[in-house]
């Protein structure tokens, strides 16, 4: 056959339109990643500042803000309080709760299932400030929705128990996601699969563990991937608690907000900011792992 050699791309663009399209999306990736990443990482290795001298002519300080960061006795509080937000809020509270819901919601149509369906939707599409003011008005220790409800007048829940609040705002806040990743995966779960553990005798618990969960074991840990990690740089704990009292809920991203912006060190913030990125990374390598073994199990 004779004619036009084939096109070096299945659309037939041709490189140089190919590259035109890809263009504008590069330009936004190295404007609004790259360029911030490699200017925090910069800042990191500097005692640059809001104000002073050091805002002027900052210097080259090379790792002496990592070394600070951890050695100080506050961010590895932070570090701790995190871990046990992420462990609170995202691990057992948004992917316990979100499948619970969608496993209750799973056989069932009709208004009432619309109806918790919206209800978990709006918490998570509503502003974070909108979200916040409602918790300070049900935790309130004077006029509080809460102790009206529980009939303990002057209980200061964000006083006393500041990590435990914040884990079940963000609990409360986040779970739509898990909700409706867990709703799809139960989905793609063969009807007939349960139906044969039903007839050879399995109970809903064995039917959960022998038949669910390892049809969407891969839909668990991306779930958790995700949230985990949105969970560990969530910032939204502030606008309720800013980190108090006495720091008791003052987990990273609000740590390094105060030091950076409140304190004027961004030098040391950016350095906090990375070593939380190397966290990050972590965390999701793990995930990763277990997701990779999974593949290599089935």
């Amino acid at each position: 056959m004779t004619g036009a050699p084939p096109a070096p791309d299945a659309a037939g663009l041709g490189r140089g339109r190919a590259a035109g399209f890809l263009v504008p999306g590069l330009v936004l990736i190295v404007l609004f990643l790259v360029v911030p990443a490699v200017w925090t990482i910069y800042l990191g290795i500097t005692n640059y500042r809001l104000t002073g001298l050091a805002a002027a002519n900052p210097e080259i300080v090379g790792l002496d803000n990592y070394l600070n960061a951890l050695g100080d006795e506050r961010f590895r509080s932070s570090l701790v309080l995190t871990l046990q937000f992420v462990l609170g809020s995202a691990v057992i509270g948004q992917a316990v709760l979100g499948f619970a819901i969608a496993y209750a919601l799973h056989n069932r149509r009709g208004p009432m299932r619309r109806a918790v369906e919206w209800f978990v939707l709006l918490a998570w599409i509503l502003p974070s400030s909108v979200v916040a003011f409602l918790w300070i008005a049900l935790l309130d220790r004077d006029a509080g929705t809460l102790n009206t409800l529980l009939g303990i007048p002057g209980t200061a829940w964000l006083l006393d128990h500041p990590m435990l609040s914040i884990i079940i705002f963000n609990t409360w806040r986040g779970t739509a996601f898990s909700m409706m990743l867990y709703a799809a995966a139960l989905e793609n779960v063969p009807p007939s699969h349960l139906e044969t553990a039903r007839l050879a005798g399995a109970s809903p618990w064995q039917q959960l563990r022998d038949v669910i969960f390892p049809r969407i074991r891969g839909h668990i840990l991306t779930n958790l991937l995700l949230i985990s990690l949105w969970t560990f740089n969530d910032f939204a704990p502030f606008l309720i608690t800013a980190g108090g009292p006495e720091n008791r809920s003052e987990i990273l991203p609000v740590y390094v907000y105060k030091v950076a912006l409140s304190g004027g060190e961004l030098g040391v913030g950016a350095a906090i900011s990375f070593l939380m990125l190397l966290i990050n990374l972590v965390i999701a390598l793990v995930y990763l792992r277990m997701l990779g073994r999974r593949k290599e199990a089935t």
